[in-house]
This record gives structure tokens, sequence and C-alpha cells, in this order.
């Protein structure tokens, strides 16, 4: 059986930072998992030069990954969350494969985790952030269903009965920071169209509408839909749960992750072979290096934490400890 595809993108800067614990954590966890890290080429689309710092690559690569160059053609420093719909194709084909965000650590084996790559599904750890209803409508149905027909897809079917009419959680929405199928040519090619075709001619129904930064997770559920997936193709509790942790920031992961994940975070964060790479970063420096991370922790009880993401940064911020 082919080795399992793990896919992060990673760039001068925090994401570089990041990645380095990426790889250093499936490395310890996830011995028959393939790291590849796609890493932005210079050319029109990124006038600024993205690459990893060399020696950062070198320390990469010591962790068991392949690092492939990334061309964009379509979304570059305009809209960078488009370069994992770009870097799936630099994949090798026919092979399962498991996309992350660099801002996630990898807690436990990947090799146990169930999924089923015939049916992929995405990461359910999200709020309702798109889309935003406006007053006098359309509302979500709407809104969806232009996006269902525009790709010939059956909206009923996607739907969660569960929720109420008009609850944005009775509709397909997933955080495009971890998703899985058995191809990435074949994710790639839905992904990618899907995603022009929304961002170069959006429905009628998306007028006042924000693309950016939800694109990705706009197009996202209608490519899992496409492909025969949806929400319930993995059971709960493994991506973002015993498995993997998407922090999405380092603030967030003083203030809301359990003791245990706080603590193998900055074990790899601190190792010698790393951590003057990592700390290269002046958020990894300011939290980590120095201390900061306990003061955000002090400011929440993990058990009672706000219900909304929002109102968790703003706490953070308004005691001067947010740094990204």
């Amino acid at each position: 059986m082919a080795r399992l595809s793990v896919l992060i993108v990673a760039q001068a800067g925090r994401l570089q930072a990041e990645a380095l614990i990426f790889a250093a954590a499936l490395a310890q966890t996830s011995p028959d998992a393939q790291l590849f890290v796609a890493e932005p080429q210079p050319g029109p689309l990124w006038p600024t030069d993205p690459r990893l710092d060399p020696d950062a690559r070198t320390a990469l690569t010591g962790l068991g990954a392949t690092v492939l160059p990334l061309n964009a053609q379509h979304f570059g420093a305009s809209y960078p969350q488009g370069n994992k719909i770009e870097a799936l194709a630099l994949l090798p084909p026919n092979q399962p494969f498991v996309f992350f965000d660099t801002d996630t650590l990898i807690l436990s084996d990947l090799g146990a985790v169930p999924f089923d790559f015939d049916r992929p599904s995405a990461s359910l750890r999200r709020e309702g952030t798109w889309p935003e209803p406006q007053l006098y409508g359309p509302g979500y149905g709407a809104i969806w269903q232009s996006l269902y027909d525009r790709f010939g897809l059956d909206l009923e079917t996607s739907l969660d009965p569960t929720q109420p009419d008009e609850h944005w959680r009775r509709y397909l929405y997933f955080n495009a920071g971890a998703f899985f199928y058995r191809c990435p040519r074949v994710f790639h090619h839905r992904y990618l169209t899907m995603a022009l075709s929304i961002r170069d001619d959006p429905p009628a129904a998306l007028t006042g509408q924000a693309l950016d930064p939800w694109l990705d997770q706009i197009a996202l559920p209608l490519v899992i839909h496409a492909l025969c997936g949806g929400r319930d193709t993995l059971a709960p509790g493994w991506i973002d749960g015993r498995t993997s942790c998407h922090y999405r920031a380092l603030p967030l992961l003083y203030a809301r992750e359990d003791d245990e994940t706080v603590a193998a975070f900055e074990a790899l964060a601190m190792r010698a072979d790393l951590a003057p790479l990592v700390m290269r970063d002046a958020a990894f420096r300011r939290i980590v290096a120095e201390g900061r991370g306990p003061r955000i922790r002090a400011l929440f009880k993990q058990d009672t934490l706000p219900r909304q993401e929002s109102v968790i940064r703003k706490r953070i911020k308004r005691a001067g400890l947010w740094y990204r």
C-alpha cells in the first residue's frame, strides 16, 4: 500500500516556523506518512520572494519532508489561501492524501485515523463565517442554492435535516484547514475549477458577499459534495481532536487548547535543533521563548471559554498580548 501523502504549504516567515513544528510532530507520530511541503516561488503573482530560508528548507528535509516548488498560476500573493488549491497538483496521482494548514499540530498517528478516502470530508471545527445574509435577502438557502445550481449539484442531499431552515449549520460548510481524498489530482481539478468560477463570475445571489478570505471555504463543500463526500464520512473526534489540533494562531493555542497540547507544542518549538529557526518569527519568540503564553492562558478558563472566537481574540488584544 502506498504511503499516505500529507501536504502543507510553507514560505518564509510565520508559515516557515509553523511548518517546522508540523514536520517534527508528524515525524514523531506518523512514521508511515510522507510529508510534502509546497514552496511558493517568486514570479508574476509573487512579486516578493516567498521562498523558505535555505536552512529551514534543509531542516524540513532532515525531518523527512519533500519540498516541492509551487509556481502560482491563478492566485499567489493576492490570495495566498489559493496556494492549497494549486499545490494539490504537485502530489503523486492516485494516492490518498490529507491536506493541513501549517498552523496545525499532529498529536497522534495519522495512520490510525479511519479515513474513507473514497468519500472526502474536511474539518468541522468552524464557525458560521460565510455567508453573511443581508437584511433584505437572499438568505443562506438561496445563496447556497445558487452555488449548487452553478455546478449541477443537488443542494437537498447536502443538508443537515437536524438543523432548522436558514441556520448556517444546516448547510454543508467546513474549515479548509484540513481535508482528504483518494486522489489529489481529481480533487485539484474540481477545486480549482469551482474556485475560479466563483471568483471570476459569482452568481447574482452572492452580490454583497465577501469572497476574500472565504473563497477556499466557499468552494470546498461543493467539491466534497461533488465527489460523494460529506460531513459524516469520518467519525468525530479524530481531525481537530485526538489526532490533530488546528490552533490557527499562537494566542488561540494558549487560550483554548488543553494542557497536554500546549506542552507538546512547546516541547517541539523549544527543541534544540528547531528553536533557533522557529524563534526567528517574532510571535513565536515573544509568546513561547519570552513566556507570554502563560499570561494569555491566565485570561481564560479552558472549560468555560467564550463560544465565539472573536470574543477570545478581543480579550487577548485588550490585554496587549495578540501577536501574529
